[in-house]
């Protein structure tokens, strides 16, 4: 579909202000769309965006801009009050005109809503306002993205996306919707029967560990209607990313076989892997071809032909060998051979193919991935045709101890997101100053920086901010950013949200705890037990002073989506740290033996806590359990497809597997689950200490499990419909809340 060049092999080094290198391999890696199309599309954005407003936007895209690969958008006013903007490509136009947004206009775009009370005329640009980028790519995305939040997305809502990422300057985003479809058919040449396939894939809610061959089987199996409406959704959603000059990254093959091509091939190469996660072998312990049998290359080939065939390419594909699995010898010569044999499967239908792949193997199994194990993989594929995605720099960068990848490009990514979980968090010194550091760091190999969140739709000031470093030459004065963040995502100057944005920014956004990782700890989303740690790494003293700031400035703001849903956000927040307080007052209580105490902590936190805070979540769009469930519900097309993926929905934010294999590892805060799944839970906790306190017995954890998982499945299979309206008034019932609980919450300090 696309023309292609000659591969060059060469690697050449530059220096762009700090030493950086480059590499003219990834020279080749260029926007398919032309500058007009790639113009038309950020006009078309800004009137999704701005309305008729869009029209005192002048914009074009000039690939001459840039002298080199990096982009670079100019801005100037017109006599008429317009302004002109040029990019080197559609996502540098898109996102220097986000820029002038932000610093010119006061406004704000986020998956919490938007804020474009935009100034009429449009305020003045003296000279011109050029903004650029040190970073070649801007990668956005993790192979687990598309299970924990993207899931069930139609096109509207993707369509949304795409326009972040391009006013986000994302140029390098992973595009693998839709790909078991092409699976299908390989595996279908192959001679594969249609219930070994079934046999293979994974539930919706659980493709993504399929993917990356953890588990097959559980949640499926795929109907057919499935693969027609992924299929579509990618032909768009490629179109689309195409069309602001991004670089979509496309699946590869990485060994991970259905058992079925055991009776086609018997003599195949094939290891089967031990359990991943918990999990038992009827649903992992997957089957894995040695890539040194020919077999591999066979089925790698094929598979990446019909990606070639039907989605076209941009000559960079991402898979992923041994992801949380130990590779079956760490001979240095046998991991040189898989990654050797890897590529070529690449490189046979694509010859300037790029292998994208996550470093997050590094981390995870760092007691088998040592010095020479890792460069044995690395170099098992020419310099500069792999890019490793240091997958959460931020908190474990894997870069500094191997002296830069050993030579391969990377790209620095803020991981910040385990699960999708709700709750604040944040590790702003680091982002703030860690990519700077990994671009002079010696021989420096960095080629961009990314945003890698296993679930997104949660503090996107962390993004906001991320995706802005990118075009930075220097870091941030972190309190002054803050403070003008509060100013655009409300459109308001009022100190006590300036005030209130930079005590966030300082305490609860800014987690220095080394080795960190952001599950969210607290009691509240967590199976109840005796062995319970909040993980906080903040005062909670600054949280609380944050919500009378916000509380206090409520009253003329709650028209504004933005506001709203930090409101409530954050008073989600303080009531998550009180449940860890009321917590403690539980376990306090039943150790001393004091049954009037432990009724009154657990009665507050059940009977009033608990049903306040789903009040709270049920009045905001962005936090209901319905919205969830009746999208997974309407990608069904009768109503045996449509249960099949409400239990995937249900299933995957809750159980995690069919016995809780990876409980509350997804863990939402979101009305509903807040009634019917978490309160339940505390409810029974606390009926049973009662009834120990009374009986004189002990309380056994195992028996609390064995009743508490009864209620956590009753949960996956009750088929309530939830709401997927905003109930009550947001404003109200936080106000209430505050009351109550702010003269408490400071007591237990």
């Amino acid at each position: 579909m696309f023309p292609r060049s000659g591969s060059v092999l060469a690697v050449a080094i530059c220096f762009l202000g700090a030493a950086h290198c480059r590499f003219s391999t990834l020279d080749n890696i260029k926007p398919a769309a032309g500058d007009g199309v790639q113009g038309r599309a950020v006009d078309e954005l800004l009137r999704r965006l701005l309305g008729k407003r869009s029209a005192e936007f002048i914009v074009s895209v000039n690939r001459t801009l840039s002298n080199d690969t990096l982009d670079v958008c100019e801005l100037r006013s017109a006599k008429n009050n317009k302004i002109v903007a040029t990019g080197s490509t559609g996502v540098a136009l898109a996102s220097g005109i986000y820029n002038y947004l932000k610093y010119f206009c006061n406004c704000h775009v986020s998956w919490s809503g938007d804020q474009l009370d935009l100034p009429s005329p449009l305020p003045r640009l003296t000279g011109v306002l050029r903004i650029s980028t040190q970073h070649r790519f801007r990668y956005y995305q993790n192979v687990c993205t598309f299970s924990y939040s993207s899931v069930w997305w139609d096109w509207p809502r993707w369509e949304r996306e795409i326009d972040w990422m391009a006013l986000n300057g994302i140029n390098l985003p992973l595009a693998f919707t839709g790909q078991e479809a092409l699976w299908q058919e390989v595996y279908r040449t192959l001679g594969l029967n249609q219930s070994e396939i079934e046999a293979f894939f994974s539930g919706p809610a659980f493709l993504a560990w399929n993917r990356m061959g953890n588990m097959f089987k559980y949640g499926g199996p795929l109907p057919q209607s499935w693969h027609v409406n992924q299929l579509s959704l990618q032909f768009k959603i490629l179109e689309r990313m195409r069309s602001f000059g991004m670089i979509p990254v496309l699946p590869a093959f990485s060994g991970n076989i259905p058992k079925g091509l055991l009776r086609l091939y018997p003599d195949a190469n094939v290891t089967r892997l031990g359990p991943w996660a918990n999990f038992n072998c009827s649903f992992s312990c997957s089957y894995v071809l040695d890539p040194r049998d020919p077999l591999f290359l066979q089925i790698g080939t094929l598979f990446l032909s019909q990606v070639v065939k039907q989605f076209g390419t941009d000559h960079i594909y991402n898979t992923d060998t041994f992801n949380e699995m130990t590779p079956p010898s760490s001979d240095p010569a046998y991991l040189s051979a898989v990654s050797r044999s890897v590529f070529a499967s690449m490189t046979e239908v694509d010859p300037q193919a790029i292998w994208l792949m996550q470093g997050w193997l590094f981390f995870s199994e760092a007691a088998f991935w040592k010095p020479e194990q890792i460069k044995a993989l690395l170099h098992g594929v020419p310099l500069g045709r792999m890019i490793v995605l240091d997958l959460f720099a931020e908190t474990e960068p894997i870069y500094s101890y191997t002296e830069s990848f050993y030579g391969q490009p990377f790209i620095w990514c803020m991981l910040n997101n385990f699960g999708g979980n709700s709750g604040f968090f944040g590790t702003v010194e680091s982002i703030n100053s860690g990519p700077f550091k990994a671009l002079t760091f010696p021989n420096s190999s960095m080629v961009g920086m990314g945003m890698t969140p296993e679930g997104i739709e949660q503090n996107p000031v962390m993004y906001e901010l991320m995706s802005e470093l990118a075009w930075r030459k220097e870091p941030v004065n972190l309190s002054k950013w803050a403070s003008l963040y509060a100013v655009r995502r409300y459109g308001s100057t009022q100190e006590n949200l300036t005030a209130a944005w930079i005590l966030l920014f300082s305490s609860v956004y800014n987690c220095t705890v080394p080795h960190y990782r952001n599950h969210n700890h607290s009691p509240l989303v967590r199976r109840p037990s005796f062995h319970m740690n909040g993980g906080r790494w903040y005062d909670p003293a600054d949280l609380y002073k944050a919500w009378k700031l916000i509380i206090e400035a409520a009253p003329s703001l709650m028209s504004k989506e933005t506001f709203q849903y930090d409101l409530v956000d954050v008073t989600r927040q303080v009531l998550q740290v009180l449940t860890a307080s009321f917590y403690q007052d539980i376990a306090d209580a039943f150790q001393h033996q004091k049954l009037p105490e432990l009724l009154v902590a657990g009665g507050v936190l059940v009977y009033d806590v608990l049903p306040e805070l789903n009040h709270l979540l049920n009045s905001d769009r962005n936090f209901l359990l319905g919205t969830w469930l009746a999208r997974a519900r309407s990608l069904g097309l009768n109503e045996k497809e449509a249960q099949l993926y409400e239990i995937n929905a249900r299933n995957q934010i809750t159980l995690w597997g069919p016995s809780g294999e990876i409980l509350d590892y997804a863990s939402k805060e979101w009305g509903g689950l807040m009634e019917d799944y978490y309160a339940q839970r505390w409810g029974l906790f606390v009926n049973m200490l009662v009834e120990c306190l009374d009986s004189g017995r002990p309380f056994k954890q195992d028996t609390f499990n064995q009743a508490v998982f009864q209620v956590e499945k009753g949960f996956v299979y009750n088929g309530r419909k939830y709401p997927t309206e905003p109930q009550g008034d947001a404003y109200e019932i936080a106000h209430r809340i505050f009351l109550k609980y702010y003269p408490q919450a400071l007591k237990r300090l």
